[in-house]
This record gives C-alpha cells, structure tokens and sequence, in this order.
C-alpha cells in the first residue's frame, strides 16, 4: 500500500528533501518531473532528508507525460490553489497519485484545465497576499489525509 506524491518541476532543494523525508517515513513513492531546480546530489536537499535517503521509493521522469504514460490507469489529484474541492472532499485510494506544482508557479494551467475534476485545494484566507503555503506543508497536509482516510496502515 503506497501514496504517490509527485513534484512537477521542483526548484528548492530543501522543500524536495523535506518532502522526500515525509515520504520515506510514512513509504509513499516520491515522483519527480523533470527539469529540477537542482541537483539531486545538492547538499541542501540531502541534508533536509537527512539520513532517510535509503528508505526513500524515488523515481525521475524527464517530463509529467512520461509520468502519464506509465500509469495510464492512476488516479491522479492536483494540488492547486485554483481546485473546485477541498482535498478533504476527496476517497483517496491505495495507489493514487497527487500532483504538486512548482513553488514559483504552481501546476500549468493546461493541465489543471484538462483535470478541472481531479483539481483539488487546501482552504486558505481570501487574500492576495496569501497566495500559497509552502510546498512541503502542502505535500504533508493532504499526503495525511490520504493515509488517514486509509488507515494509516503499516504506519505505527
């Protein structure tokens, strides 16, 4: 049983390695689209995970189509400001897969606009200075809903 937790185009490397951290302790599958804002060697990155490098379920993809193209059949959800639903509206399943844009510019709006459906939001003040949390509070608010809504099964 596993989340996937996919990263479109990252560029900070301590919010990658914060939420490569998060995953490797609740084993959730890290995805991440190509190009990156750093290298996955980058002290930064390696330091925010610290030493869970090796429990880590990490996988690359040059970009989200090839993503696509290997799990034609996943049910994706993407993290956007602009999503219709409250990720607590949302049965997250065994498998599914949610999509997080980058920090600068969030998930491309023709993707979000052919996922209209499976775009979902955290609620936040309506308030333009409030544009976004920071990606890896995000990953971890809805990645714990979904493993709550599952049980929290091989979690202790």
């Amino acid at each position: 049983m596993a989340i996937n937790v996919v990263l479109f185009e990252p560029e900070i490397p301590p919010n990658t390695g914060n939420v490569s951290r998060t995953c490797a302790a609740t084993g959730s599958r890290l995805h991440l689209i190509k190009p990156l804002g750093f290298s996955i060697d980058d002290k930064q990155l390696k330091r925010a995970g610290l030493d869970y490098w090796d429990l880590l379920d990490l996988h690359l993809y040059e970009n989200i189509d090839a993503l696509f193209k290997k799990y034609p059949h996943g049910r994706f959800y993407f993290a956007t400001t602009k999503g219709n639903q409250y990720y607590t509206d949302v049965q997250f399943q065994d498998e599914d897969f949610i999509v997080f844009g980058k920090e600068t510019a969030g998930l491309p709006q023709d993707l979000l606009l052919k996922n209209q459906e499976s775009c979902i939001k955290i609620p936040m003040l309506p308030n333009e200075k409030a544009r976004s949390l920071n990606l890896s509070n995000s990953v971890s608010i809805v990645l714990y809903e979904a493993l709550r809504q599952l049980g929290f099964q091989n979690l202790v």
